[in-house]
Order: C-alpha cells, then sequence, then structure tokens
C-alpha cells in the first residue's frame, strides 16, 4: 500500500515557553524541558537546541511519506501563533494552522484554518459559555480543534454546540483520551455530520503496550463500529510521542495491521482529514531507501 497519510495532529515551535498548573515549561538541554518541577524528555533528543520547527518535521514526514499536516497547539507550549503564520505562508499546501485560544487573551483567525481549544486546561469548563467562538469559526468557515476533560464530563456541553453550529467543523483530539473511562461519550460526537476524532497520542495513550499497539488498533475498530470509519483521523501528536519510537513508527503500525482492511486504512491515514481540512492535489511522496 502507498496511501495518502495526512497527520492532524501534531506540534511545531521556534521556542517551547509555556505553562503547566502555574509552573513554566521551558526547554533546557538535549530536548529535556522542565515540567511540574522536574527534567522530562519533551522531544527528541536531537532537537538539542529546543527548535521543534517545520523543516525538521518535513524531513520525517518526507521520510514517512505523510504528505500533509495540521499543526494544533497547547498551553504547555506556549502560544505559536506568529511562527505558525510563517510556516503557513511558507508552505501553504502541506500545512494547515490553528490559533491557540486563551481564556485572558482570546484567540486570532486572519490566516489561521483553524482555532485550538484546549478544554481540559480551561479555568471555566463551561463550553457552553464558548458559543461565539464557536459561532465565529462557522462563520468564516474554519474549524475548531478540541481536546476535551476526561470521560462524558464535557460532552453535553459539546453537544449543545454543535446543535447551534450544523455546519462548523469539529475535531475531537486524543482519540477521545482512549484509555480513560468514558472514552466512548466522546466517539459518540462523531455521529454528528461535521465532527470527526482524530488520533493524536495515540501511542503515549498506549505506550505502556509498546509497538506495535494491537488495543490501540482494537481502540479503532470500536470507534469505528460506532460513528463509522469515515469519522476516524490518523495523528501523531508529534514530536512528544517521538521520544519512544520514530515518526515513521507511528504510521507503520497502522499499514503493518492485519485488523483493519485497505480501506479502513486509507480512510484513517489521510482520505478523512483530506476532505475535512480542505487540502487539495498533494504529493506522491517517493520511498527513501535507508541504510539498513
Amino acid at each position: 500500500m502507498n496511501p495518502l497519510i495526512i497527520d492532524a495532529h501534531l506540534h511545531l515551535w521556534e521556542r517551547q515557553d509555556g505553562m503547566i498548573n502555574g509552573m513554566p515549561v521551558r526547554h533546557i538541554r538535549n530536548g529535556l524541558s522542565s515540567f511540574l518541577g522536574e527534567e522530562r524528555q519533551m522531544m527528541p533528543a536531537y532537537m538539542d537546541d529546543g527548535k521543534n520547527t517545520a523543516e525538521r518535521l518535513i524531513g520525517n514526514m518526507n521520510y514517512a511519506r505523510v504528505a500533509a499536516c495540521c499543526v494544533t497547539q497547547e498551553y504547555m507550549d506556549g502560544n505559536q501563533d506568529e511562527y505558525l503564520l510563517r510556516v503557513r505562508k511558507k508552505y501553504p499546501d502541506r500545512f494547515r494552522v490553528c490559533s491557540l485560544y486563551e481564556e485572558r487573551g482570546g484567540y486570532l483567525t486572519e490566516g489561521f484554518d483553524g482555532i485550538k481549544i484546549c478544554a481540559s486546561r480551561l479555568r471555566d469548563r463551561d463550553l457552553k459559555k464558548l458559543l461565539p467562538v464557536f459561532k465565529d469559526a462557522e462563520s468564516k468557515n474554519m474549524y475548531i480543534s478540541i481536546d476535551l476533560a476526561d470521560g462524558a464530563e464535557q460532552t453535553a456541553d459539546m453537544q449543545y454546540l454543535i446543535d447551534r453550529c450544523p455546519n462548523l467543523r469539529i475535531a475531537i483530539g486524543h482519540f477521545g483520551m482512549v484509555t480513560t473511562d468514558g472514552w466512548l461519550e466522546q466517539i459518540k460526537l462523531a455521529k454528528n455530520k461535521n465532527v470527526r476524532v482524530e488520533s493524536g497520542g495515540l501511542t503515549w495513550l498506549f505506550n505502556r503496550e509498546y509497538y506495535p499497539y494491537p488495543s490501540a488498533i482494537e481502540a479503532v475498530k470500536e470507534a469505528a463500529d460506532i460513528c463509522g470509519i469515515e469519522k476516524l483521523m490518523w495523528g501523531s501528536d508529534y514530536p512528544r510521542t517521538m521520544t519512544e519510537i520514530t515518526y515513521k513508527m507511528s504510521v507503520r503500525f497502522i499499514l503493518e495491521s492485519s485488523r483493519l482492511s485497505d480501506g479502513e486504512k486509507r480512510a484513517f491515514l489521510g482520505e478523512n482529514a483530506k476532505s475535512f481540512y480542505g487540502f487539495g492535489d498533494l504529493p506522491e511522496l517517493p520511498e527513501i531507501p535507508n541504510m539498513l
């Protein structure tokens, strides 16, 4: 198989300068960052300058034959709006980018494809209050990328917003936090017409099981039984997940699975994301032989 592959969930930054639980998150050395008072391997050690750039990503994408991607954001990395606008302008065919919604700072729309909402980290977790943001995105033909609190805590609020924004494209992140109780309640939201679920962080959530992540594959099958394979999109959560595996491995465990049909793989790996994010013609990337 040589299917179209699009990454629906990854991160970029020139400089990591974020916060989590009121504590700073910053690069220290060799891919290590300060995190809740500890040193954590936040990115591959070869990112020794702390720069998680588009150019480094493109090298990984080309090797894994990933044609395009959607760049999301996270508070722990700091607001990357300025950098992502430059990336979008420089690589318009292969990148879609989200601005970061911040409770005190609002959000940007000009030049962006979507708006990222880290719903699980909001001080006010009542998502109904975000209706003006959702309406604004809908009116501008943008999409919302959202990571929900675990389980069903915010799913009723999400349904409230979906009902009032029927033409808004919404991507629910981290595969509903699949390893937590109540994750299927988030998957059920994808029964709505314009709602999708992306699998950013799937290998992180099943990291204890490790490659080739058979339980992750079974979770994809279970979710597909609920909302249809056409509502699911593959994502890597690069670069944090690349501290354990390579970028190519994050695609390879899907390609090599005998539990998914070729049609399911094509839909999950790229075809669903192409239509959702509005990509045009994308390059067919050649296989790059390695030294093995």
